[in-house]
Formats: structure tokens, sequence, C-alpha cells
């Protein structure tokens, strides 16, 4: 993953119609352009300004996990998570474990991810761990997440038996997020049995992802979460453009056509369950 370039307003969505109360469940505000607290504080006021009130900001790789955490201490209105993605697990070395221990000791590290299993890269990207390699990071990163009581966000591309797999194997933690959920309506039935949360991205406003939209309409409110993965899906009709997280109403709103429902309850639902799941209101500046 890497970070995009700053970029001019003519190639950015329009801000929507506010729509209160929103939480980004997982965004990636280093990827998105940020690297001071201003540049945060700037994002977060573009996000304040249409609703969305806090977000959780995601780490790819170590230097990444070192930032989100920073990032969080920059603006109350951001949390992070910490984690080596499942293409890069060949770098989950010794030193890598000992740094993401402490990072997701920190008070507003709220959560272990994005990690988990992508069939989609190996092979295709230089570099990229190997399915057995992102298998035993992962198999890691639960146990993480056991050890330190905080949610499993995970990542899965194109892996739907091999992150069952591994979540048989060693056991799921008690609280499991599949973040920017794409799979079809059997896997989402298998995780809302399970009791796992299914958070949901710009691509459930895309006109031909029709099996996830079957999918989402199956998870029930107390299992839905929305997001942005800014900066990447951007929602319809600006798929392809720049995402960041002002642009989560426009997947909400999209959502909730889909369930024919209204809104601000699917709005509110989702950001009373992020504030819950992640316990933001008992996550402090440290």
């Amino acid at each position: 993953m890497t970070k995009s370039s700053k970029r001019s307003a003519k190639d950015i969505p329009p801000a929507p119609e506010p729509l209160a109360p929103l939480v980004d469940a997982h965004t990636h505000l280093d990827a998105c352009g940020a690297e001071t607290a201003a540049d945060v504080h700037a994002i977060l006021d573009r996000a304040n300004a249409v609703g969305v009130e806090k977000v959780v900001t995601i780490a790819d790789d170590l230097a990444s996990a070192q930032w989100v955490t920073r990032a969080a201490d920059f603006d109350d209105r951001v949390y992070a998570a910490v984690a080596l993605h499942p293409t890069l697990a060949n770098a989950l070395d010794d030193a890598a474990r000992a740094e993401l221990e402490r990072l997701a000791e920190h008070p507003r590290v709220v959560a272990v991810g994005e990690t988990g299993m992508d069939m989609y890269w190996p092979g295709r990207l230089e570099g990229c761990a190997t399915p057995t390699e992102q298998r035993e990071g992962f198999a890691w990163h639960i146990d993480l997440a056991k050890r330190t009581g905080k949610p499993l966000m995970i990542h899965n591309r194109e892996a739907d038996a091999e992150v069952l797999d591994v979540l048989r194997a060693e056991g799921a933690p008690d609280t499991v997020i599949f973040h920017c959920f794409s799979s079809g309506p059997e896997m989402a039935r298998t995780c809302i049995e399970a009791g796992w949360i299914l958070s949901l991205s710009g691509t459930v406003s895309f006109r031909n992802a029709r099996d996830l939209h079957d999918a989402a309409r199956l998870i029930p409110p107390g299992q839905l979460l929305v997001e942005t993965d800014a900066p990447f899906l951007t929602p319809h009709p600006y798929r392809g453009a720049p995402n960041e997280p002002y642009c989560l109403p426009y997947t909400v709103r999209a959502l909730a056509d889909l369930l024919d429902r209204p809104a601000a309850e699917v709005a509110a639902e989702t950001a009373a369950l992020a504030t819950r799941v992640y316990r933001l209101d008992e996550s402090c500046r440290s």
C-alpha cells in the first residue's frame, strides 16, 4: 500500500449532504496523504462537517502502525488499529512482533488489524507473503487480539475458506470484524451465525456487486458497520476518485436504499455499534 499523492480539488468528490452520527470503522489516514497533526485535523474537520464524528485509522506495515498510533494522539476524533497486512506477513519477525505488542497496548489503539488472508496477490505482487506465511501471521495476530482483549480486524480477499480455516484452528477472539466485507450470501451467513461483525465499504454502492448486495441484506443491525477504506473504494458515483472519510455518507445512503431503510437509522445504528465494539467512549488520551 502506498501513500496517495496530494491532489487538487477538481480530483475529489464533492462533500455529500450531512448525515449524522457516523463512525468510519476503517480508513487509512496516512494513505490519504496525512503526515502531520495539522493534516489529520483537516481531514477530520472535513469529515465532521458532513456528520462523520470519529474514525479508526488502520496500519498496513510497521511504519504505518507507529504512525497511526501517533495520529490517534494528534486528534481526539481519531483511533487506531495496528497489524501487518497479510501480504506483508513475511516481515513479521521478532522485532516486528515486539513492536506491535507494544503499540497494541496503547489506550487509543482499539483493534488488531488489518490481518487475515489474501489469495489475490501471491504470484502477482513481488515479495508478497506466501499463503503459508500469511497463515502463520494471521494466527499470531489472532493470539495478539486475544491477549490484549481488542477486536480482530480481518482482511479477506478471495480467501473465504482460508480465513475460516485459520479462525477455526486457532479459535476466534471475542470480537471479530470483517473489514470491507465483499463475499456473497453464503459467507455472510457463516459470519452472522458465528456472531462476527461485517463492515461494508463503498463497494456496496457498486451496481455490479450483486452477490454483495444479497449478502448485505442478510446482515442484522447489531452486526453491521460502515467504512470508507479511504483512499480506496470510493463509492458510486465517484468510483475511481480518491476517497476520504467525508465520503462515508454516500456509502451509507446507498446501503440504506439497498436495505429500504432510512439512512439516519443506518447511520445511528452503525455508529452505536462502532462505539461499543471499539470501546471508543472508554479510550482516553494517554
